[in-house]
């Protein structure tokens, strides 16, 4: 199992995922350009004193990375209205990709992977109800929600 930040933004929130990376030790990939150095003060922050425990990959845009990760499965998130996280069966060897902050996935790099998956969000805005209640979640929230998924399915976690 790995993570995949496609062009990262915000360096507050790729700290957090590699310390989340780090508690499940789990690879964290970045894929270039990033909006931010790798010696950022705010990165190192947030990952607080457990970067020894990290193992982190960057990629210098998504065909290298594509191409290094020939043998796993790619599976994107979005909230483009994906398979729903809780109905979605993963593997050992999955890669779970997320977008960009701002943006999220191109399709282009949606089209290139196995499946999109999305987290169901209660009151997620919807043309339905005029867009009034939550875009999206956090980048780093949703990393942890879909490892955690992830992680509880492969490892059969009791959650009693």
């Amino acid at each position: 199992m790995e993570i995949s930040l496609f062009e990262p933004r915000i360096p507050q929130n790729t700290g957090s995922i590699a310390r989340t990376c780090a508690a499940f030790n789990t690879t964290l990939n970045l894929i270039e350009p990033l909006g931010f150095r790798l010696d950022d003060k705010y990165l190192k922050r947030a990952g607080l004193d457990y970067w020894h425990l990290m193992k982190i990959n960057k990629y210098s845009n998504f065909d290298v990375f594509k191409k290094s990760k020939r043998e796993n499965r790619i599976l994107s998130f979005s909230k483009k209205n994906g398979i729903l996280l809780r109905n979605f069966i993963f593997e050992k060897n999955d890669i779970l990709l997320f977008g960009r902050e701002d943006n999220g996935l191109p399709d282009q790099i949606i089209n290139q992977s196995e499946a999109l998956i999305s987290i169901f969000m209660p009151n997620k805005a919807s043309e339905l109800n005029n867009n009034i209640g939550v875009r999206s979640l956090n980048l780093s929230v949703a990393c942890g929600i879909a490892l955690y998924e992830a992680h509880k399915q492969i490892n059969k976690i009791s959650l009693k």
